[in-house]
């Protein structure tokens, strides 16, 4: 069997079990120079001495909800009235217990709840005195959001212990800033908390709110009416109040003819990750994954990748996979392999999980790609995105993708595709920012049995040259490299 799949499953304390798994067909041609492979981490309740789930302690949960109050929040007024509703929403389903604060956005980021330095408490009596200040927001003044960024930052705590997350509203572009200076910002809030964005009428650019989901392991969503703020903000709030780990990071360490090409969330949302690395040391680099609940995502890895001798048809090791969760493997980490063979039948055969993913960033390429046209003016080069993206979603059964075409185009039962006409901005932006919204197909598998005892006549891979040894050995057959006792371990075939 050529598809590869190989999971690993771990408790913590903070009440998660979870499991890591890696899919991919290991076989490349002779000279083949990419590997892709998808990296999957589930989160599943674990359960307590009484045998229920373990749930979120209030205490350890702080939110920021930073509001977009610039002038042009008043255009039309129900923007800036939908605004406060939904923030007075959010207030009300924080848990009591929850520290919490309320930032005002404009050229400059001002805190406007509580009155005294620092984060509040929710309570009844919190919860009242936030929306009576919230109720008196109005619109004025610029947008500069890395400068609400850092507000948020400043009022959030610095104990690993705290899951902190951040909601930010947004209907403009951030034009009192520079792009360089927003992304300064994010440097220094990377890993610090998390941010979900969300867009608002017809002013704002997606890449701003995908920039910052990417950056601070969030999501970018938007909605086509105001009066959609107040559930999109309730849905937000109550998934961030849901966490139960603060710290979860995906590391990934390659072999010498290995590097890493790119490394992208494929779902629940597409977000392009590379940029982000953090590197450890000249092999390794890790991913800040944020905060962590009951939820699967997926990663979409791709290594470039060079034959280091002739050698065909042996499983080579390209990369090891771990799972850091308050920065210590919490799971038996997960490998990469390469083959390079002369077997056309075996390299030329896809992952399942590999091709649904790939097929799922090319229909969002070719969403991206039409609206970039639309803007520009080219409504022809939009219809021939769009209309591609129509013919890849509906090959793939893209009912997600679909869902946000219908918005853009019309869609005949023979399959003829045209623009729909009067088009508005707004569709036009909201569904490419929801396109990167990607949906499973199921519900996440259950985590696998923990892994097996090692067995005497498992083999091991060398993390410095990729070579398989016995699974007793200490020490590397083919280059002498002491074998690390997590090292991974399985079995070569040929």
């Amino acid at each position: 069997m050529t598809d590869r799949s190989e999971r690993s499953v771990a408790r913590v304390d903070t009440g998660i079990e979870f499991s890591l798994e890696v899919n991919q067909n290991r076989y490349l041609p002779a000279g083949g120079t990419q590997m892709h492979a998808i990296v999957s981490v589930t989160g599943r309740w674990a359960t307590g001495e009484d045998g229920r789930p373990v749930r979120p302690d209030p205490p350890r949960l702080a939110e920021v909800l930073v509001i977009d109050c610039s002038g042009s929040m008043a255009d039309p007024p129900t923007k800036i009235a939908a605004a406060r509703r939904a923030t007075a929403a959010a207030i009300d389903v924080l848990p009591d217990g929850v520290r919490f604060a309320v930032v005002e956005g404009t050229h400059q980021a001002r805190v406007v709840y509580p009155p005294e330095p620092g984060l509040a408490t929710a309570s009844a009596e919190t919860r009242q005195r936030a929306k009576a200040v919230v109720a008196r927001l109005a619109a004025a003044g610029g947008t500069a959001m890395g400068s609400w960024l850092a507000a948020a930052r400043d009022l959030l705590p610095r104990q690993s212990s705290t899951i902190c997350h951040t909601l930010l509203l947004t209907d403009g572009i951030n034009q009192h800033e520079t792009e360089a200076e927003l992304d300064r910002v994010l440097r220094t809030c990377a890993g610090r908390f998390t941010c979900d964005a969300l867009g608002v009428g017809d002013g704002w650019r997606p890449r701003d709110l995908l920039r910052i989901a990417a950056a601070l392991s969030g999501t970018a969503e938007a909605v086509r009416r105001p009066a959609e703020l107040e559930a999109g903000f309730r849905e937000t709030i109550r998934a961030a109040t849901a966490k139960l780990q603060p710290d979860v990071r995906i590391r990934l360490q390659t072999l010498p003819y290995a590097r890493v090409a790119f490394v992208k969330q494929a779902r629940p949302a597409v977000m392009d990750l590379t940029e982000y690395a953090e590197r450890v040391d000249d092999r390794t680099v890790e991913f800040a994954a944020g905060a962590w609940g009951v939820e699967r995502r997926e990663y979409h890895l791709c290594l470039d990748v060079t034959a280091p001798d002739a050698v065909l048809d042996q499983d080579r090791l390209a990369a090891r996979v771990d799972l850091l969760v308050d920065g210590e493997p919490r799971t038996a980490p997960a490998t990469v392999l390469v083959n390079w063979t002369d077997d056309l039948v075996r390299s030329a055969r896809l992952d399942p999980s590999v091709s649904q993913v790939t097929g799922q960033e090319q229909v969002r390429q070719a969403i991206d790609a039409g609206c970039d046209a639309y803007d520009r003016g080219d409504l022809t080069g939009a219809h021939t995105q769009w209309a591609r993206a129509v013919e890849l979603a509906t090959a793939t059964r893209d009912e997600a993708a679909l869902e946000q075409l219908r918005y853009l185009v019309e869609i005949e039962p023979d399959g003829v595709v045209r623009l729909r006409p009067n088009l508005s901005r707004t569709d036009v932006i909201v569904s490419s920012v929801m396109s990167s919204q990607v949906m499973f197909g199921d519900d996440p598998p259950a985590p696998s049995a923990p892994p097996a005892p090692r067995q005497v006549d498992a083999d091991r891979l060398c993390g410095n040259c990729g070579w398989w040894s016995p699974g007793d050995a200490t020490y590397c057959e083919q280059c002498s490299h002491d074998l690390d006792d997590r090292g991974p371990i399985g079995r070569a075939e040929a």
